[in-house]
């Protein structure tokens, strides 16, 4: 009797084992090789709803990031038409969101926002444009995104302005993952779609509510 005591315990020691290595297994399979650039930093925006959008709505999204003004005439409709693009292939995705960041937020208003939001036929739960302090906006950027070079910034936030192209993308645990991407080359808006792909089947970590919640 103490031998089958003993057999049934050890098997389900073993069925148990199994079962933890094949999760934890299965989890580090599921993670994207892409290199970690940098941590989103907290922020407080407002979004063209007139509501507040701060780091923690991020949490448990991958996120693709832009910077656009929206009486723009050069790159940022070219940008904006291939966000589309982006848009399209992942609005269902629960777990996904296009954060757009108004550049000129002395002059992009919230109305101004919503009405580009609704030209554009954004999903507001999957695509928000956000305004803010212009010291803000800019710190994002530079320090959090890596859009742009720090080296741009004046010491005048009033004479400052950034212009680029540059898509950023974020995981689930507020981490810059893979390069910049250009907004306006084909090759890399295809190489963001598979890496938005990849991210996406990533878990959230144990770290990441305390990289939102600091």
């Amino acid at each position: 009797m103490k031998k089958i005591y003993f057999y049934l315990i050890f098997f389900v020691v073993l069925v148990v084992g199994f079962w933890i290595a094949l999760s934890s297994y299965t989890t580090w399979f599921d993670q994207s090789r892409l290199a970690k650039r940098s941590t989103v930093q907290p922020f407080h925006f407002i979004n063209q709803d007139s509501a507040s959008f701060t780091n923690a709505d991020m949490l448990g999204k991958v996120c693709v990031v832009e910077y656009f003004f929206t009486t723009c005439a050069g790159i940022c409709p070219k940008m904006n038409k291939n966000m589309k693009d982006i848009f399209e292939v992942y609005k269902n995705e629960h777990d996904f969101l296009i954060v757009s960041h108004t550049c000129q937020p002395e002059i992009d208003s919230i109305p101004l926002l919503k009405a580009y939001s609704r030209k554009m036929n954004a999903d507001n739960k999957r695509w928000v444009f956000v305004t803010g302090k212009k010291e803000d906006l800019y710190k994002m950027a530079r320090f959090s995104y890596g859009v742009d070079n720090p080296k741009n910034a004046v010491a005048n936030v009033a004479d400052d302005f950034i212009h680029t192209q540059f898509f950023a993308l974020v995981d689930k645990n507020g981490n810059v993952r893979g390069g910049v991407y250009d907004g306006l080359k084909k090759d890399e808006l295809e190489k963001l779609k598979v890496d938005i792909k990849d991210l996406l089947k990533e878990k959230t970590t144990s770290n990441f509510n305390g990289v939102f919640n600091n």
